[in-house]
């Protein structure tokens, strides 16, 4: 298994107390895999529904933000490959 790769970045380099602060990740891993489920169902005479699809991410990834202030960074959005957090100076 390959690890997961990260990069972050902040909006600023220098913030002064009170300050709001947005965190930029952007995390990938080359393991997760999607999966696609097609189901059709069937009756006695042979009538079929139409198909449907169900899908799934096989290993997927969490993103915690922590520093070593402990402040609390809030999750604004995570698209699945980009997550944006706020804090506070």
């Amino acid at each position: 298994m390959a690890a997961p790769t990260v990069t972050a970045s902040l909006n600023r380099s220098t913030y002064s107390p009170g300050d709001q602060m947005t965190l930029t990740v952007t995390y990938a891993d080359p393991d997760t895999r999607p999966v696609t489920v097609t189901i059709v169902v069937t009756d006695s005479q042979g009538n079929s529904s139409a198909p449907v699809k169900a899908t799934a991410v096989i290993d997927p990834l969490t993103v915690n933000v922590t520093d070593d202030s402990g402040r609390t960074w809030t999750k604004v959005s995570d698209t699945g490959s980009v997550a944006v957090y706020r804090a506070v100076a």
